[in-house]
């Protein structure tokens, strides 16, 4: 078989298991927005054996061999080029996959669709024991995938590779570090700052209904494609993104706090947008698919914090807000409700946290995720010692389970590893928009009051979107922005727009 030959197979076979695995996220999607509660046994064997039939498919042997027939021709000799760059991919992809036995992924698939269930009326009941069982052994089956997978230190090492490839926890821990030594100083000025917003203006009436025609019209406006996707209700938040023409978002509402539904709405249209303007004719394969969950994340904190929560962005929609919910904001002026939705307070629930504080959640569940992992924090204990960092990182006391260790879903579906893209995605977007802030100037925020947000969007789908994993996150970082990571733009950001508003410096 000649190299072209072995590619065009190989190729084939991605595209088929793209279309397996699109199947499986439906189902992921319809459990979490429409499935009975009682059919929770059924989809957990549903997943399990679709999980298993997408692993004996993509560890067959023939495809270690069409590597590497490909890997020995000129075809990888451009590192950037289409075989080159689905090849290094697939391959990193498969020594993975290979590594784990099928069993594993079969008993991960079954356990966490129902842990997410039981995780959602443990949330609800504020129950934290029904919920532990699954958590235990999920933390379990974590270990047993590090080590199959193999790692250098800590078995956080080979699960944060899943999501961010060539992230390490040593990496993470000086990351982080740095960021809070930072961060906190401005906190302390901004809550100690005599000028302080008015939160109340936007926990009044706000109808629900209302606001999914709101939030709608706004993803329609700054991109997503309502012809290609949905949006749904459901406990939390989350985008799926099932291939070419199919990508659905989600979001809860509450009557009585405007932030909640709408910035979540903004946060999942970026994630979306990052979807829909992936290159479908490369469904399937890694050039059809995001870069990396940082990345991926640094799209959505992108639309919903950059853009979202930026002057400009309501210079055009306040009018529109105030006219679809006049009785709530009719005594609202533009720069009050401005000052409210930028409002700078520790406070407990992570999706509900102001751009200053949010990194410090994050951190939080680093730590606590580390130490599960290690063994030196126990699923039993876990309660009190989220309930401890928390105080001693935000000052605030945890009044209960729902509001602390329970509030997140992504233990339940098996996410260990994956909390530090947020922050990663924070770090990106600040220098995304950097960059096209030096390309565009003015020009740019004369846009968004005119509500055109085509300009924007369209140098993201140049400089991330249409490249799919042809670079890792790191080297596309650099393409579009002229410079490595760096948190030298996220903070000078913060400390800008912050400075500015709370009238420190």
């Amino acid at each position: 078989m000649t190299a072209a030959d072995a590619y065009t197979e190989l190729i084939r076979r991605a595209k088929e298991l793209g279309v397996l695995n699109s199947c499986a996220a439906v189902l992921g999607w319809d459990h979490q927005t429409y499935m009975p509660a009682k059919g929770v046994a059924l989809r957990g064997e549903q997943m399990a054996f679709l999980a298993s039939l997408s692993h004996q498919k993509f560890t067959d042997p023939k495809n270690g061999e069409l590597l590497a027939t490909v890997e020995a021709s000129e075809m990888v000799s451009d590192p950037v080029s289409d075989s080159a760059a689905n090849v290094r991919e697939i391959r990193r992809s498969y020594d993975r996959a290979t590594k784990i036995p099928q069993a594993l992924v079969e008993e991960l698939a079954r356990v966490t669709t129902q842990a997410q269930q039981v995780w959602e009326q443990a949330k609800k009941k504020n129950d934290y024991p029904i919920y532990r069982p699954f958590l235990e052994q999920i933390v379990k089956l974590k270990r047993d995938e590090a080590a199959a997978v193999g790692y250098k230190d800590h078995p956080y090492n080979a699960l944060i590779e899943e999501y961010e490839p060539g992230t390490t926890v040593a990496e993470l821990k000086t990351l982080f570090a740095g960021l809070t030594a930072e961060l906190a100083p401005l906190v302390r000025k901004i809550v100690g700052a005599p000028k302080q917003p008015d939160k109340s203006v936007l926990e009044r009436e706000f109808p629900a209904d209302r606001q999914k025609v709101f939030a709608e019209a706004a993803a329609v406006a700054v991109g997503f494609d309502f012809g290609a996707g949905r949006l749904d209700t459901t406990a939390h938040p989350f985008c799926s993104g099932f291939g070419p023409g199919d990508c659905r978002i989600t979001t809860r509402y509450n009557p009585r706090f405007f932030n909640e539904a709408f910035f979540g709405v903004l946060h999942e249209t970026g994630h979306a947008m990052y979807e829909q303007n992936l290159p479908a004719e490369h469904f399937g394969t890694p050039l059809g698919v995001a870069c990396s969950f940082g990345i991926h994340e640094s799209q959505s904190r992108l639309w919903e914090n950059q853009v979202g929560r930026g002057r400009p962005f309501w210079d055009h929609f306040y009018p529109r807000l105030k006219q679809t919910f006049h009785a709530a904001l009719a005594d609202v002026s533009k720069e009050a409700f401005y000052f409210a939705i930028n409002d700078v307070r520790p406070s407990l629930i992570r999706v509900e946290a102001d751009e200053a504080t949010y990194n410090l959640h994050i951190a939080l569940r680093f730590e606590l995720e580390l130490s599960l992992l290690s063994g030196d924090l126990t699923t039993g204990d876990l309660p009190g010692a989220w309930n401890d960092r928390f105080e001693a990182l935000f000052g605030l006391k945890v009044p209960d389970d729902a509001r602390g260790c329970l509030q997140d879903i992504h233990w339940s579906f098996g996410g260990i590893g994956y909390f530090p893209t947020y922050t990663l995605g924070n770090l990106y977007a600040a220098q995304l928009m950097d960059a096209v802030r030096r390309e565009f100037g003015s020009g740019l925020e004369d846009d968004f009051r005119a509500g055109d947000f085509s300009r924007l969007k369209g140098w993201l789908t140049q400089h991330i979107h249409r490249h799919g994993q042809r670079y890792r996150a790191g080297e596309l970082c650099r393409l579009a922005t002229g410079m490595p990571l760096s948190p030298k733009p996220f903070v000078s950001y913060l400390t800008e727009k912050f400075g500015a508003l709370y009238d420190v410096c």
